[in-house]
C-alpha cells in the first residue's frame, strides 16, 4: 500500500482505518470482508464499521452475491464530491455558530468566573501578591483589613516593605485594630490610606477589582486567594461600612 497516497486520504477528512481499507479495496477491486481485513491490517471487529462508514460517504459501495457482500471502493472523483461536499457542510455550520456566538457569550458571561489558590509560606504569598497586583494602576482601588498581632508583627511588617513595588501601583485604603496605629512600619507610609478602629475585624484580607486575599501569619504563612467578583463585592461594602465608623 502506497504511504503518500495513504496520507494524502488521511488529509481530506479520511480515518486512519478508512484509509487503509479504501486503498485495499483500490488494489485489490470487488471483494469481501477477509480478504480487506487482511490487505487493510485493520482490526476484524472494526472492518464493519469501517466499510459502513464509507459506504454512507459515497466511496464505497457493494454487490450481494449469493447472500454475500462484495465491497468495491468508488471511483477518486467520488472522494473529490465527498470534500467538496463536506468543505460546504463546515462552511454552513460555521455560518450558522457566527449566528449564535454572541449569544453563547453572554451566557458564559452570566456565569460568574470563580476560583481559589493556595499559597504556602512568605515566598508563595509573594507570588500570590504578584497575581493579584497584575496590571494594575491607581485607578484600581485596594482595600484591606490588617489584624495586628505582636507575635507576627516584625515578620509581617517586613513582608509588606518587601512588596511595596506591587501595591504601590494601586490606590490604597486599609483598616486595621488600634494596636496598629503606633507601629514603625505604618507611621512611615504615607501611600496609604488607613483609619483605626477599636472593635474586632476579620482579619487579614486584602481586596481589588474581583480579587480577595486571605492572609494567615500563624502558626505558618499561608495565604488563600479567591478570584470571585460576588466575594470581592460584598467586601468592599462591608469595608465602606466600616470606614464609616473607623477613626
Amino acid at each position: 500500500m502506497a504511504n503518500k497516497e495513504y496520507y494524502e486520504l488521511l488529509k481530506v477528512g479520511l480515518t486512519e482505518g478508512e484509509s487503509k481499507v479504501y486503498l485495499a479495496l483500490s488494489e485489490i477491486g470487488s471483494s469481501t470482508v477477509g480478504p480487506i481485513v487482511k490487505k487493510a491490517k485493520v482490526s476484524a471487529s472494526n472492518i464493519y464499521d469501517i466499510l459502513d462508514r464509507l459506504v454512507r460517504k459515497g466511496i464505497v459501495s457493494f454487490v450481494i452475491k449469493s447472500k454475500t457482500k462484495y465491497f468495491q471502493a468508488a471511483t477518486p472523483k467520488n472522494l473529490l464530491e465527498y470534500l467538496e461536499k463536506k468543505e460546504k457542510e463546515i462552511s454552513y455550520q460555521k455560518s450558522e455558530l457566527k449566528k449564535v456566538l454572541p449569544e453563547i457569550e453572554k451566557l458564559q458571561e452570566s456565569i460568574p468566573n470563580q476560583e481559589a489558590e493556595v499559597f504556602i509560606g512568605k515566598k508563595g504569598l509573594r507570588t500570590a501578591y504578584e497575581k493579584m497586583f497584575k496590571g494594575v494602576t491607581k485607578k484600581d482601588r485596594n482595600y484591606f483589613f490588617y489584624l495586628y498581632d505582636k507575635s507576627y508583627a516584625e515578620e509581617s511588617d517586613l513582608f509588606y516593605n518587601g512588596v511595596q513595588d506591587l501595591v504601590r501601583k494601586a490606590t490604597i485604603k486599609g483598616i486595621s485594630n488600634k494596636e496598629y496605629k503606633y507601629s514603625d512600619f505604618i507611621t512611615v507610609q504615607k501611600y496609604m490610606d488607613v483609619k483605626f478602629v477599636d472593635f474586632p475585624i476579620p482579619g487579614n484580607i486584602d481586596v481589588i477589582r474581583d480579587m480577595v486575599m486571605l492572609v494567615s501569619w500563624k502558626p505558618n504563612v499561608v495565604g488563600i486567594l479567591i478570584h470571585s467578583k460576588e466575594i470581592a463585592n460584598n467586601f468592599r461594602k462591608y469595608f465602606e461600612e466600616v470606614w464609616k465608623k473607623a477613626k
